[in-house]
């Protein structure tokens, strides 16, 4: 394996909001890795494609696997086209395809985007299907990027991803790296902006225009997830089953909603960052762009909130996947116990030439 090599990487988060290549260079540092982006870029989802996404959890198997199938080629061709008019020739596609299910404590995880139709197509090795070994083992299978918050990211005492979910990484007084989905984040936004016919709320402009309500806040704030110890993840399915009826209870008027789930996602943010301790903390994904959100988190936490340059907020799910990639085909750790709950540390990853 040479010293430096170029890798892309692939992501595509529970927001739907389109497809995160990246391609960079990664290269071992004295402990830790260092990166260079090279070209990186969303290609939204064709609307009929992104709504089988979003139904595709309540499909038979065999339907499933179709889209499955689907979702390689349509992966293929992106990356195909992405290398061409960037003039690109990895050596590596590391994809994390998208979550179709997502129910760990039936030992049930499914990345859809088979990486066997992505390699055949591209003719790159891929390397993807990152969870199933540690569901298998009985772990959470995710949050899987705090291993690259660690070997990338780690001057900041912690990492906040404000996706589709809000997830935070960082290292415990023992030395071990934790991590967990904190709660809803985009997927709940962004189902309130479509109601005003938006697909997201640009800077949180709604949510400054309304109303808290305190009776709706207390019973977000009072959601079973949040007690639950550690580890623990999300998927579509908790926010279907117990976040939705909540914001489909009552018919206030969306400025009022957006206002209330977003003091609800600060509190929740603030909760996990003060009880890490944490001094700094590194926050990225589409909603550090969302202004008002982060400024009605300011108040709950004195932790120094750092927001990078566009393009590591953008893409640094991706990017933390073409070194997992990377690290799978050194046969290098990339999966870490003290975050999922697995019985151990793995190399995980299904590998395609």
């Amino acid at each position: 394996m040479p010293n430096k090599s170029l890798v892309t990487g692939l992501m595509s988060g529970s927001s739907l909001d389109g497809v995160d290549l990246v391609c960079c260079e990664i290269f071992p540092g004295n402990g830790t890795w260092n990166y260079s982006i090279v070209a990186a870029e969303t290609p939204p989802y064709p609307e009929q494609l992104k709504t089988k996404l979003t139904e595709a959890c309540h499909w038979t198997r065999e339907k499933m696997q179709s889209l499955d199938l689907e979702l390689g080629r349509h992966y293929a061709n992106l990356l195909n086209d992405f290398h061409s008019r960037y003039k690109l020739k990895p050596e590596l596609i590391s994809s994390h395809g998208h979550t179709i299910l997502h129910e760990p404590h039936l030992g049930i995880t499914f990345q859809a985007g088979n990486g066997a139709v992505i390699a055949r197509e591209t003719g790159v090795t891929v390397v993807n299907d990152f969870r199933r070994e540690d569901v298998a083992q009985g772990g959470q299978g995710a949050p899987m990027v705090p291993i690259g918050d660690r070997l990338l990211f780690g001057e900041y005492q912690g990492c906040l991803n404000l996706g589709g979910f809000a997830n935070i990484s960082y290292e415990d007084g023992q030395g071990l790296r934790r991590a967990y989905d904190i709660g809803p984040a985009n997927m709940a936004l962004n189902w309130i902006a479509g109601l005003e016919g938006h697909e997201y709320d640009n800077n949180g402009e709604l949510a400054r225009s309304g109303r808290i309500l305190e009776d709706l806040l207390e019973k977000m704030n009072s959601l079973e997830y949040y007690g639950k110890p550690l580890p623990k993840s999300l998927g579509r399915e908790w926010f279907l089953a117990s976040f939705l009826p909540l914001l489909m209870q009552k018919k206030p008027a969306s400025a009022d909603l957006m206002a209330t789930t977003a003091e609800h996602i600060a509190i929740q943010l603030a909760r996990g960052i003060n009880a890490a301790e944490l001094k700094s903390v590194l926050v990225t994904g589409g909603g550090a762009l969302n202004q008002n959100l982060l400024e009605r988190l300011q108040p709950y936490t004195r932790a120094q909130i750092v927001v990078p340059e566009l393009k590591v907020l953008h893409f640094k799910e991706a990017l933390v996947f073409a070194l997992l990639g990377l690290l799978r085909i050194r046969g290098e750790i990339n999966c870490l116990a003290s975050v999922t709950g697995g019985q151990k540390d793995l190399s995980v990853g299904y590998i395609h030439t």
